[in-house]
């Protein structure tokens, strides 16, 4: 990757904290609620960026697009996305189509812990049939065709507490584990052990890159940035996310260039420097390792699923 003589400027976030998290609205105060937690924010917010925490969390995005990272996936989200994350599974959502203003509610999470789980269903064998749910949560699971059904989970959620909430909740979890249109997410099942304040370099890391992919920057200059040494950023980039740093850049922008091939008629050789490639060579060797097929059947094929014309 081609280095230049710019330097990337961006600040280090403060990680996830209880104390930030009790004071932030949107946010349940500790002690309010039982095993489940409910919350919701919009964006921006403080709270948005890579990071990881003990429970396990079903996010659905309400509003906004852009680009989702759970492990070592990075992928597109839209309104109705909804995943479920495992205990300590690094994962961000960062919107990229947001007004000046900001939107006011940009997703809904439900958080809740293992062990209750575990202990009520020591008891209960009804509930050991959403195990094999949470065993795939720790790659990260993404559900298609169930954000209504969810939303509407979500709502009563939010809006109940004692039992009526554990009902709704139980029965959410019930649905999940029941549907088979899933897909896992990260390749390998990723649980972090990263302090605070390395996890903040490597978000904001992150965030330069997302914000940034369609220029050329080198790694020396984003560990310069984070005043690490090169190669122990390197190190710590690779066992945070699951991927090298040339790695995370190409998938991001082969993942740029997938969306433009379906949303836009642009030739492909525009598609490879609009993604931040260099040459199309290159772009076309990348395309074709990450995703087993070369850019133009790729948009022949999403041309096919959609029911577009070509």
């Amino acid at each position: 990757m081609r280095a230049t003589t710019r330097k990337p400027e961006f600040p280090l976030p403060q990680m996830e904290h209880e104390q930030q998290r009790d004071a932030t609205p949107g946010f349940e105060p500790k002690g309010s609620y039982g095993f489940i937690r409910y919350l919701e924010h919009g964006f921006p917010n403080s709270l948005v960026r890579w990071h990881y925490h003990d429970e396990y969390e079903l996010h659905l995005i309400v509003e906004t697009s852009g680009k989702v990272f759970v492990g070592d996936y990075i992928g597109q989200f839209t309104p109705g996305h909804l995943v479920l994350t495992g205990p300590r599974v690094p994962h961000n959502w960062v919107s990229l189509d947001t007004p000046p203003e900001g939107v006011a509610l940009r997703d809904m999470v439900i958080q809740f812990a293992h062990p209750p789980l575990a202990a009520m269903a020591s008891v209960i064998p009804e509930l050991k049939g959403i195990f094999p749910l949470l065993q795939r949560a720790l790659h990260g699971v993404e559900f298609f065709n169930v954000s209504e059904l969810s939303l509407r989970r979500f709502q009563r959620i939010r809006d109940s507490s004692g039992l009526a909430r554990l009902i709704e909740f139980l029965t959410l979890l019930g649905e999940l584990a029941q549907t088979s249109d899933y897909q896992l997410l990260s390749t390998i099942p990723m649980q972090s052990s990263d302090d605070d304040a390395a996890l903040a370099r490597i978000s904001s890391a992150i965030n330069y890159i997302v914000h940034n992919y369609s220029s050329q920057f080198s790694l020396k200059e984003l560990a310069e940035q984070v005043d690490m040494p090169e190669r122990t950023f390197s190190r710590f980039f690779r066992s945070a996310t699951g991927n090298s740093f040339t790695d995370f850049v190409n998938r991001l922008r082969i993942n740029k260039a997938c969306q433009l091939l379906m949303e836009t008629e642009h030739y492909v050789s525009n598609i490879c420097y609009e993604a931040g490639f260099n040459n199309v060579a290159n772009f076309n060797r990348r395309f074709l390792e990450l995703k087993g097929m070369t850019p133009k059947e790729f948009r022949q094929q999403a041309l096919g699923r959609f029911g577009e014309q070509g």
